[in-house]
């Protein structure tokens, strides 16, 4: 019971407190012009739904004379509190919910279509034809403007009570249950979550167990075990929307309109929390369904996803329930969020890094889960890309998280996206192999490439490349076609072990590594053969016969040179 009371207390600290809000009229001073926009009435009359609420709440207390001060009326005394109460019925049992969606600001609604300081509260239907309740803004004496009842409207009040019958639940109900207050409230009105939750929570349980008997061999014959598993868990979800049409409907019957309010709002919230569950259990469905007919390589694209969608779901239901239901006005709270998350931004930047690094990681698929790459100095196999870091189990089997703000700055070699691998190997021969012999091993070896099934013979090359320090150096160049590293150095092996065989069946053999050394006796140079080259020397020199390594003859320094 108590749990009850507070929910009832939060849907009316909503009311008052959009009631409670601040004012602004127009003035033919700027002086009043600013009284009028710092007033806060405090009977809560500077907007229409602060009057129309707190009208109910004073007559739910039996207050009549402070009722009697939403009034634009000269009445006073008795005459005044039985007006207040015949408006009370009218409202009661002539207008409906849908019908008390007021405005919350001081100017009320300005696109309703009527005068500006006019309101409408809703209309009542008797046999006599409908009838407006209707609210205006009036500015008695020097006192700032205030929404009250109409003057119009209080005139017609008896004339609309006269036509309104008593209801079904108050002809039924005892009279100590409708006469008798508690707390200001009809002793029936704190009775009735006792006999409505119970109602609602059994009709809710009963349309559930309708439904998935209904559904079950339709959604047997579409979808495996798996997801049939996973439709289990919107049970809970789809009984909680079942039993906020149920309260919905059960609270009609009762004759209180701000008990309406209280149960319509209280319903309109278990729909959207239950209809944001069942979207949150679908969206897991989804996700599920997804990942049994994808490759493991993108689970942490379909995970991310979902993550998403669900977060994006429950910001949606909560929109919709402070908005539409509770009427709290969400731009204030989305500027304090704006500037708010500016600090956030600036304190987390690194978090909010990683986390749209993760985003484009999962956007761009530079890497999968699975895949076998390089990253930076790291080098391993990928096991799970998360919204902070991405883990890497490296051949030594240890695992390396490395930020995702870190990994999509830098470089990242993935090997397993490679469609062949490269085979380059340098055959060192003996110098003392011929050239016919070299000939001979360079043909077997580009036919030996030619005719593998692995190789690709359009890109394969060998060719005699260098006269080396201490071997004859045969270059090969060719690609394999394999897409794995186990089955590339297989073949690799059974190559090489086959150009080893031509190698030697030439012939021919590999080099080491080695230097010749020739030992010789020490003679002194020719002085004859000296003089006489120095002399050709210097004579060709002097013709200009000789030039320099810049092509310029060596003569030309002749007129330089200083005589004796």
């Amino acid at each position: 019971m108590p749990f009850f009371r507070i929910l009832f207390a939060v849907a009316v600290a909503v009311c008052i407190a959009i009631a409670g809000a601040p004012s602004a009229v127009k003035a033919d001073t700027p002086a009043a012009k600013k009284a009028a926009d710092t007033y806060d009435d405090p009977l809560g009359r500077s907007t229409p739904q602060g009057t129309f609420v707190g009208f109910l709440k004073a007559m739910e207390k039996g207050n009549e004379d402070r009722a009697v001060d939403y009034l634009d009326t000269y009445q006073t005394g008795k005459r005044a509190q039985q007006l207040a109460q015949e408006l009370q019925k009218i409202l009661d049992q002539g207008l409906s919910t849908a019908q008390t969606s007021l405005s919350s600001k001081p100017e009320g609604n300005l696109n309703d279509g009527l005068p500006v300081n006019s309101e409408v509260v809703g209309v009542v239907k008797t046999s006599k034809g409908d009838f407006k309740i209707l609210l205006e803004r009036v500015r008695k004496e020097n006192n700032p403007p205030v929404w009250l009842f109409s003057s119009e409207t209080l005139k017609i009040i008896p004339e609309i009570y006269e036509e309104l019958d008593v209801t079904w639940l108050e002809r039924h109900l005892p009279a100590a249950l409708t006469e008798t207050r508690i707390a200001g409230w009809q002793l029936y009105f704190w009775l009735l979550p006792l006999v409505i939750l119970p109602a609602a929570l059994f009709l809710g349980w009963l349309c559930t167990l309708i439904s998935f008997f209904l559904l079950r061999e339709p959604l047997r014959r579409r979808f495996d075990e798996p997801t049939l598993a996973a439709f289990k868990g919107t049970r809970q979800p789809l009984m909680l929307l079942f039993t906020a049409g149920a309260v919905y409907v059960l609270s009609l019957g009762t004759v209180s309109l701000l008990g309406r309010l209280f149960w319509t709002f209280l319903a309109s919230t278990l729909a959207v929390a239950g209809l944001t569950w069942i979207l949150i259990r679908l969206i897991d469905v989804g996700a599920g369904i997804i990942e049994r007919r994808q490759p493991a390589a993108t689970y942490a694209v379909i995970r991310l996803s979902a993550t998403l969608l669900k977060a994006l779901v429950i910001v949606a239901g909560l929109v919709v329930i402070f908005y539409y239901f509770a009427g709290i006005n969400l731009t204030a709270v989305f500027a304090g969020l704006g500037v708010g998350g500016l600090a956030v931004a600036f304190a987390a930047q690194k978090t909010i890094e990683n986390f749209f690094g993760g985003v484009f990681l999962v956007w761009d698929k530079p890497i999968r889960v699975g895949d076998y790459c390089k990253a930076g100095e790291y080098e391993g196999t990928v096991e799970h890309i998360g919204l902070r870091s991405t883990q890497i189990r490296t051949i030594n089997r240890t695992v390396v998280f490395i930020p995702n703000g870190q990994l999509s700055s830098i470089s990242v070699e993935n090997y397993t996206l490679r469609n062949r691998f490269l085979f380059r190997h340098t055959l060192n021969l003996r110098y003392e192999t011929t050239a016919d012999q070299i000939r001979l091993i360079a043909a077997e070896v580009r036919a030996l490439l030619k005719t593998h099934p692995a190789v690709d013979d359009e890109g394969a090359r060998v060719h005699f490349a260098a006269l080396g320090a201490s071997s004859l150096d045969v270059k090969i160049f060719a690609y394999v076609l394999e897409t794995t590293y186990e089955r590339f150095l297989a073949v690799q092996e059974e190559l090489l072990l086959r150009i080893m065989d031509l190698v030697e069946s030439c012939g021919g053999g590999f080099a080491f590594p080695s230097q010749t050394v020739y030992v010789n006796e020490d003679r002194k140079p020719d002085g004859d053969k000296a003089l006489k080259a120095a002399r050709t020397a210097r004579r060709r020199k002097d013709q200009g016969e000789l030039p320099l390594a810049d092509g310029s003859p060596a003569g030309t320094a002749k007129a330089d040179t200083p005589k004796d």
